[in-house]
């Protein structure tokens, strides 16, 4: 049995932890805490090391899910989580445009750092102020053969067929590269 570990990053209050904890086949190992700055605004409590789920895939691939925090001042634990991974799932809230700069730094961090394949979830898409991702796309200004896919963290077949369409981009990647 193979083990990939992907990991998941977004900007504060994308998803993660609901993503992991809608999928995961395990109790999720999470590191909530009660926010204490500006976070505070938009939730209770926020993740400040990471979030851990597991699901397998087949009888032969089992996936180890790592969420990063979304604050930035416990962004040195993305070099951490990324260690090892095989592909990257940035989340978007896609109802609030005054994240998308914060989520294109994230992005820029983990473009830059590793050469990762990744998709982009347009999270909460059940909601009627949700930009497309279309919308998306142009508004992080990625390029057309990166996926941008909808997503609803709390969806089983939603958060599903996000980590399919991750798995897929990883075996493109592989077949170009091979």
């Amino acid at each position: 049995m193979q083990t990939v570990k992907m990991v998941i990053s977004g900007a504060v209050n994308s998803g993660k932890t609901e993503f992991i904890k809608t999928i995961s086949e395990i109790e999720v190992v999470s590191t909530e805490r009660r926010a204490t700055d500006d976070t505070s605004k938009v939730k209770d409590k926020t993740t400040v090391a990471m979030d851990f789920g597991r699901i397998a895939i087949g009888n032969d691939l089992v996936l180890h899910l790592f969420g990063t925090p979304g604050q930035k001042r416990f962004d040195f634990m993305w070099e951490i989580l990324s260690e090892g991974m095989l592909g990257l799932i940035i989340l978007v809230d896609s109802t609030r445009p005054e994240t998308f700069r914060e989520t294109n730094r994230i992005i820029d961090f983990f473009v830059s750092y590793r050469d990762t394949p990744y998709v982009i979830a347009a999270n909460k898409q059940d909601r009627p102020n949700a930009w497309s991702p279309d919308e998306l796309r142009l508004a992080l200004r990625q390029p057309p053969h990166v996926k941008v896919v909808p997503c609803v963290a709390v969806d089983r077949e939603s958060v599903k067929s996000v980590l399919l369409d991750l798995l897929y981009t990883i075996l493109e990647r592989s077949n170009e590269e091979g």
